[in-house]
């Protein structure tokens, strides 16, 4: 199968790094973190207008609450409560956590503008649905502790949304035809992962309007990956 070499090059998946969603073949890893979003005040609206959300970066979110933002940082240790993955906000600065499991379109976008010109097939990618969330029909791509419905076609499917309105769901893998990088948005986490070249990763860091920081392929994607800010305050025990 054309996709056996992710299964073959995946690191196991209890090993719980971002080798074990993400081939470890690549140059250089990326992590692109979610936005929170905040909803515009109703003050502010302008009459027969429809003003956008707005995306607020975790490193602001750590700043509020006097945590550190690093490339390690998980958001119940920058926020202090397991209680901000979804049913709390802190109003003022954002209103819906960062999406869980998806890709939020609006860094779908800039993140293809980028990888598009990191590939010589960008019309020709594979993106994987998780069958978890996604009944469908199609390839497979089978890994040990995931299954996908594969679709292929350019890179732009990527801001695809996958779901049936007003739910959302992005693909959850993408890699080209030439195995430039690859992209993992697993669905249990906030974060997306990037595997490619340094040039590649260099220029998604520098991207304006994302926040990616680069991160070693052993790097932990836990909850409790985080040991430079205290662990929320509620920790799974």
């Amino acid at each position: 199968m054309a996709q056996a070499w992710i299964a073959e090059a995946l690191r196991p998946f209890s090993d719980h790094c971002v080798g074990s969603l993400v081939p470890p073949v690549f140059e250089a890893y990326a992590r692109v973190f979610h936005p929170a979003v905040r909803y515009p005040d109703e003050w502010d609206l302008v009459p027969g207008t429809d003003d956008p959300d707005e995306d607020v970066t975790w490193a602001d979110v750590a700043a509020f609450n006097g945590r550190t933002a690093h490339p390690a940082m998980e958001w119940a240790s920058i926020t202090g409560s397991w209680e901000f993955r979804g049913n709390d906000d802190q109003p003022g600065l954002w209103n819906d956590a960062p999406a869980e499991g998806h890709l939020p379109v609006s860094v779908a976008e800039r993140l293809v503008g980028v990888l598009a010109r990191h590939t010589t097939t960008p019309d020709d990618c594979w993106f994987g649905l998780d069958t978890t969330w996604h009944a469908g029909t199609g390839p497979r791509l089978t890994l040990p502790a995931r299954e996908f419905v594969l679709v292929r076609g350019p890179v732009g499917l990527a801001a695809t949304n996958f779901d049936m309105e007003p739910a959302e769901q992005s693909a959850n893998v993408w890699w080209p035809a030439d195995r430039a990088w690859f992209v993992a948005t697993d669905i249990d986490l906030m974060t997306t992962y990037v595997g490619g070249s340094a040039a590649c990763v260099a220029e998604l860091v520098a991207a304006e309007g994302l926040e990616v920081s680069p991160v070693p392929v052993e790097q932990k994607v836990t909850w409790d990956a985080d040991t430079v800010n205290p662990p929320p305050m509620d920790a799974p025990a």
